[in-house]
């Protein structure tokens, strides 16, 4: 369904004239949405008019997105935001950067900001709210691979190639980053809103050409800049459109549409080696048990921040060309150094073993700050979970005859000290797990491991904070291989929207397309425990010991990038994201 949207330049604190005029306008034309472009507050922006704002006497007349543009935010705006408080009803600060969508499903990619060559000496929680952006911050959003709209404060380098719309001789133009243009081009989106004090810009509608050199989908951007509210010389400040978020691609190029002027940087400097970008599977995989190094002994456990961790997106040596779907609570890589082969499973053609991850920088969900949104990370990692159900159930019906069809294992490790927790997925014959061979044999390395037993876990429910450290994994098989051998079980209803809200309370659940199981294992305080566990244990069930540990089997970085395009291809008409 098409939304109406309405996107204001740059406010300069002029916020309460501006929310008056707004509901001047909201009253005729309804929109849906606006966007602020640049600075709401600014320098400008007086204390009583924050503290009107703040306290809800400023009403604002429809839900209102905004960044940072060149100016810090006001302390109050700042302390009211660390309180994990909303600044006022329909008023939405979105971050510095990052990815958001809104409940009409348009899909935001914003970086706020003016460029700095330098990353500021400051912690990583006042870095949120500084006004400026290095380049590993937008190369970071490249994951997202897809935008409807980019919102950035300063424009990409080269818009105005080849364009016949003209800056004014008297203004002064805006900022131009060769980091935007990359972005711009990696996601081509549907619309790229930014700003420009005293003017208005709006380049001629220009095409991108297909990544992979086969798609017919010609992606088609409008750069749009707005003047500031109020500017001196009533330049347009305002401007409106409506979009469909899921209107297909265009596959021509309509009249007066031009080509990208956009070029992608060729002395941008190479993100770090692939050892150097995965070195988190070291502090996962080496020495079994990461928690017991001397420095931990020494000084306790080490505080990894965001910026630090490599399953972080704000991380700036995160691999992006692994990343291959980005949701609003959590986002699908593909694994360093796959345990199957490519040639492991003849109906997919590439390894996926995959990683489903909360992009909130947590050891559990419990750990999530915000209300509700442990819970709300967790469903939607059922989600993406359930649809990889779908996609190799969909995926597996070119497989010989003689090959049985193909299940699936997930599982994952909830540690107190492991950096960022995450569930490891892998296709598996679904024949052996009918046979009962997978519980057994996570049974008897958890017996020979002088671990605790493991216990049938609800598949789909939450696991309550008081179980402590545990183990967990999945096994799910595909309604054609289910027969007689299956044991018996307690089925529920198929997962759907309410699954969010109440997930079920049964031990097994029958998903729609398949039948999924959970088992549990709690790790006592103290207890070592190898966070490899799964790994070696499904490694030894595929017979492919040698393959138990990641540095034994990386990619190549064109072997990687192929396996993240396959599953994306793959993976297109499961993603919920879309």
């Amino acid at each position: 369904m098409a939304s109406k949207v309405v996107v204001i330049g740059s406010v300069n604190g002029s916020f309460r004239d501006l929310f008056t005029k707004l509901s001047k306008v909201q009253t005729k034309n309804n929109f849906s949405l606006a966007i602020i472009t640049g600075d709401l507050f600014g320098p400008a922006a007086s204390e009583d008019d924050i503290s009107c704002l703040l306290q809800g006497s400023i009403p604002v007349p429809l839900p209102t997105y905004f960044t940072l543009g060149k100016h810090a935010l006001p302390p109050a705006v700042i302390q009211r935001l660390e309180s994990n408080e909303d600044l006022c009803p329909n008023l939405f600060y979105l971050g510095r950067k990052g990815t958001y969508k809104t409940t009409e499903g348009i899909r935001i990619i914003y970086l706020g900001g003016s460029f700095s060559q330098e990353a500021p000496h400051v912690t990583n929680a006042e870095t949120k709210y500084l006004p400026t952006w290095v380049e590993s911050d937008a190369r970071s959003l490249h994951g997202a691979n897809t935008a409807d709209i980019l919102l950035t404060s300063e424009w990409p380098l080269g818009i105005k190639t080849g364009s016949t719309v003209t800056v004014p001789e008297d203004v002064k133009a805006a900022e131009e980053q060769q980091a935007i243009a990359d972005l711009t081009a990696t996601l081509k989106p549907r619309y790229h809103l930014s700003t420009s004090e005293n003017f208005f810009y709006e380049r001629e509608p220009f095409f991108h050409l297909p990544t992979d050199g086969e798609s017919l989908e010609r992606p088609i951007t409008r750069f749009i800049s707005l003047a500031s509210f109020n500017n001196p010389s009533k330049t347009k400040w305002l401007y409106a459109f409506t979009m469909d978020p899921k209107a297909p691609i265009p596959t021509t190029v309509p009249a007066g549409v031009s080509a990208s002027p956009l070029v992608s940087s060729r002395k941008r400097s190479a993100l770090p080696s692939q050892k150097a970008s995965y070195s988190r599977y070291n502090n996962h995989d080496d020495n079994n048990d990461y928690r017991h190094s001397k420095r931990r002994r020494k000084g306790g456990p080490v505080n990894h921040g965001p910026e630090e961790c490599y399953f972080c997106l704000s991380n700036p040596n995160i691999a992006t060309h692994m990343i291959c779907s980005i949701g609003e609570e959590s986002y699908v890589t593909i694994a360093k150094g796959p345990l199957p082969l490519s040639s492991t499973y003849s109906s997919l053609g590439f390894p996926m073993h995959m990683l489903i991850l909360p992009l909130a920088h947590t050891s559990n969900y419990h750990d999530i700050t915000a209300p509700s949104s442990g819970s709300k990370t967790y469903n939607e990692m059922q989600l993406y979970r359930h649809a990889m159900y779908s996609m190799i159930h969909s995926l597996d019906t070119t497989s010989p005859s003689n090959e049985a069809p193909l299940g699936a294992i997930c599982f994952e490790v909830s540690r107190k000290f492991v950096r960022h927790f995450v569930w490891q997925f892998l296709p598996f014959p679904s024949d052996k797990i009918n046979r009962g061979l997978v519980e057994a044999a996570f049974k008897i390395s958890a017996e020979k491991a002088e671990l605790p037993p493991f216990a049938k876990f609800s598949s789909t429910d939450l696991v309550p904070i008081e179980k402590g450290d545990y183990f967990r994994f999945w096994t799910w098989t595909p309604p054609s291989s289910q027969n007689g051998n299956q044991p018996e079980s307690e089925p529920t209803e198929a997962p759907t929207d309410a699954m969010k809200e109440a997930p079920s309370s049964k031990k097994d659940s029958i998903v729609e397309n398949g039948q999924e199981k959970s088992f549990i294992l709690t790790i006592p305080p103290e207890t070592r425990f190898d966070i490899n566990f799964g790994r070696r244990v499904v490694a030894s069930l595929m017979q492919l010991d040698n393959r138990s540990h990641w540095k034994d089997c990386e990619q190549t970085l064109e072997e990687e990038t192929e396996a993240t395009e396959k599953f994306k291809k793959g993976f297109e008409a499961w993603d919920f994201t879309e």
